[in-house]
């Protein structure tokens, strides 16, 4: 049978044996980075206001750095109390939430749960790109950036990336894809084997658009250390150009972003290769596929605590020597 893979797909109680500590330490931790990462950030547009009370002056950049950190705490916040709950009550998201009594659908806050991973995994790769764009238009295109990308336009585009992709991450609760419990009975996501083209389509679909991010962020990067490289070579050997200063702020946003860009494609790779092995060799093996999750989620916790370590006087400044 195709459902024969998945043994928790209807239950009732969480497995014996599970621990709600390692969900405890992972949330704690990313509230915590979170929370700090946007202290920074506060701190950062109290420092960079204008004489004379104007508004503060911050590059688009940090405008999209502060909708990424908010972006991870609200994934943290709606995720992981389900799965804290879920353990206080020994009882599986299915069970938690009304309907979902058969083995065909699962209840709505598993739907709902299953929903939300897949936005929370696609947003800050949408958020990433959105940085590595700003950050190779700074300087391989200054004009335009000038002309075009404005403060008011980063903020803009937060919520615009967010709309396009919670339309997207909708469309299993449309019929196109299956949402689905997975064990220990803790989480829920997208169906990622077994079924037909409608049920596994999506999540083809989704690790293929991941990947395309992916393969588009490294590749502004990259193009965006040609242009940092051609500008140091340009520079005189001795004495301080005027644009020293903007160069080294773009070496900085580009250096964090390159960290952050590492450890989501670490991150982010195990839930695609998943998805391919799921929909192409039918591989029911949800341990692996509970990993991958976990990969997954850890890229939420990790993004704040580089960007709080890279804010550091000791870091930068090894930076700048290196």
């Amino acid at each position: 049978m195709e459902t024969e893979g998945y043994r928790c797909r209807s239950s009732r109680y969480i497995e014996s044996g599970q621990s709600a500590v390692p969900s405890s330490v992972l949330f704690a931790a990313g509230l915590l980075g979170n929370v700090l990462a946007l202290m920074l950030l506060g701190q950062h547009r109290r420092r960079s206001r204008s004489p004379g009370g104007r508004p503060p002056r911050v590059s688009a950049f940090y405008v999209l750095v502060t909708a990424l950190a908010v972006t991870d705490l609200l994934g943290k916040c709606l995720i992981s109390p389900m799965v804290l709950a879920a353990y206080a009550y020994n009882r599986s998201l299915s069970e938690l939430g009304p309907g979902g009594r058969g083995e065909e659908q699962p209840g709505v806050l598993c739907q709902l749960f299953a929903f939300l991973m897949a936005f929370f995994g696609l947003a800050p790769t949408l958020l990433l790109l959105a940085m590595a764009l700003e950050c190779w238009l700074s300087l391989g295109h200054p004009y335009f950036y000038r002309r075009h990308l404005t403060r008011r336009l980063g903020a803009a585009l937060g919520p615009a990336l967010a709309g396009l992709c919670a339309l997207f991450c909708a469309l299993p609760l449309l019929g196109f894809g299956a949402p689905m419990q997975y064990c220990p009975g803790t989480w829920c996501f997208i169906r990622m084997a077994g079924g037909g083209p409608g049920q596994l389509g999506f999540p083809v679909l989704y690790a293929s658009l991941m990947g395309l991010l992916v393969l588009a962020i490294v590749a502004c990067n990259v193009s965006s250390m040609r242009h940092l490289y051609g500008m140091a070579r340009r520079q005189p050997r001795r004495g301080a150009p005027p644009a020293a200063a903007p160069r080294m702020e773009e070496l900085d946003h580009l250096v964090l972003l390159g960290l952050m860009t590492v450890l989501f494609t670490v991150c982010s790779l195990p839930l695609i290769i998943r998805a391919y092995m799921g929909a192409f060799a039918a591989d029911f093996n949800e341990n692996a596929d509970l990993s991958a999750l976990r990969f997954l989620s850890v890229n939420s916790i990790v993004d704040p605590w580089v960007f709080i370590i890279f804010r550091t006087s000791v870091f930068r400044s090894f930076l700048r020597r290196v």
